[in-house]
């Protein structure tokens, strides 16, 4: 009976001892031999790697950087993205406000394109500052003109004046107004949104004419002295020009100012400081005025004019509402006889235009005043 104990205490023991040692191999094994399936240690190598580069990026790196959208009108590829309206509405991000109504950073894309487009230019790293600082000026003229405009319900715009605005655009780039159209669709312009600019100003111009009919005083002595120095004429003159106006400076900056104007002008163009610094309805455009007659000409600009070599910029020209230049592009002579009641009546027209302009620019400059902006 004892020797069956000893056995059992015998067995008993060995297996205990079995055991253990073979938990001892199986721990040393898997230390310092055992290694892992080659996939897995490569996801977790990865996961590491990833985890310490994130780690040691600056700020700038993890978040990706807002860059203006490059755009070469003159070689639109057409791309058409589908994404929903909310996924974009989350992507962007506010801008600005302007009394009650927001500006975006895809506001300002947008405006940047359309200024490309409208001046006939393709984007280049030298003219970047100048394009985003030129498109939130206008941005934020417009809306504040149309906060004013919201004002009064009685506002009206003639269509036709809207198709004649289109037509002068697309005539600017030598464009058809199909081909016009088709360019800012190909850069992801919605093209309402070109006609909705038109229509603001033809609205702004409806009610700076309202606010101030009264005060149009035309002196007829003016103009009946242009008819006679005209009146004679089988030829007449017109002129291509470009302006630029200047916000007024104290008397004691106004020289310094005038070279600063100068220099910007000779070292950037005229078209690109209207652009950015012009406080003239025309920035938009570059200062673009189209041609213009001699007889629609008042004589205090017209020996500027008469005077400066096609090419060049006028000399300053001093007004309440700012600092004027124009450039002469070119000139034209038309051989026909003159009606001297329709040289009267356009002759009255640009005087009106000028004395309306003169109070669009002071309306607008008290409004700027009264509105407040913020920039996020």
């Amino acid at each position: 009976m004892i020797y069956i104990k000893k056995k059992i205490y015998f067995i008993i023991t060995s297996s205990f001892t079995l055991i253990v040692f073979s938990t001892l191999i199986l721990f040393f094994y898997a230390a310092f031999f055992f290694e892992p399936p080659a996939v897995e240690r490569k996801t977790e190598e990865n996961q590491i790697t990833k985890s310490e580069e994130s780690s040691t990026l600056p700020i700038e790196e993890i978040e990706p950087k807002k860059e203006i959208v490059k755009v070469d009108v003159s070689e639109v590829e057409e791309v058409i993205v589908d994404v929903p309206e909310v996924e974009e509405v989350i992507k962007d991000s506010l801008f600005a406000t302007v009394g009650n109504k927001a500006i975006t950073q895809s506001d300002i894309i947008n405006e940047i394109k359309i200024i490309l487009i409208l001046t006939g230019q393709s984007f280049t790293e030298d003219i970047k500052e100048q394009l985003q600082s030129g498109a939130i000026q206008s941005i934020i003229k417009r809306n504040i003109k149309k906060i004013e405009i919201e004002k009064y319900n009685s506002l009206t715009f003639n269509q036709p004046d809207v198709d004649k605005e289109l037509k002068k655009l697309a005539g600017n780039l030598y464009m058809d107004l199909d081909t016009f159209e088709n360019t800012f669709i190909a850069n992801g312009i919605p093209f309402s949104n070109v006609i909705d600019q038109i229509q603001i100003e033809l609205l702004w111009n409806s009610l700076i004419f309202e606010l101030y009919k009264n005060r149009l005083v035309i002196s007829l002595d003016e103009i009946s002295e242009q008819l006679k120095a005209i009146q004679n004429k089988k030829e007449i003159e017109e002129y291509l020009i470009s302006e630029i106006i200047i916000k007024p400076v104290p008397k004691d900056k106004l020289e310094s100012t005038i070279k600063e104007i100068k220099n910007k002008i000779k070292i950037e163009g005229f078209e690109k400081v209207a652009m950015n610094l012009s406080i003239s309805e025309t920035a938009l455009q570059g200062g673009d005025l189209d041609w213009i007659s001699e007889n629609a000409i008042s004589e205090k600009f017209k020996s500027k004019i008469i005077n400066t070599p096609v090419g060049n910029i006028s000399e300053p020209i001093l007004l309440p509402e700012g600092i004027l230049f124009f450039k002469v592009r070119d000139k034209r002579k038309l051989k026909k006889i003159v009606n001297l009641e329709d040289a009267k009546n356009q002759l009255v027209k640009v005087e009106k235009t000028k004395i309306l302009r003169m109070h669009s620019l002071s309306h607008y400059k008290n409004l700027r005043k009264s509105i407040t902006i913020n920039y996020y």
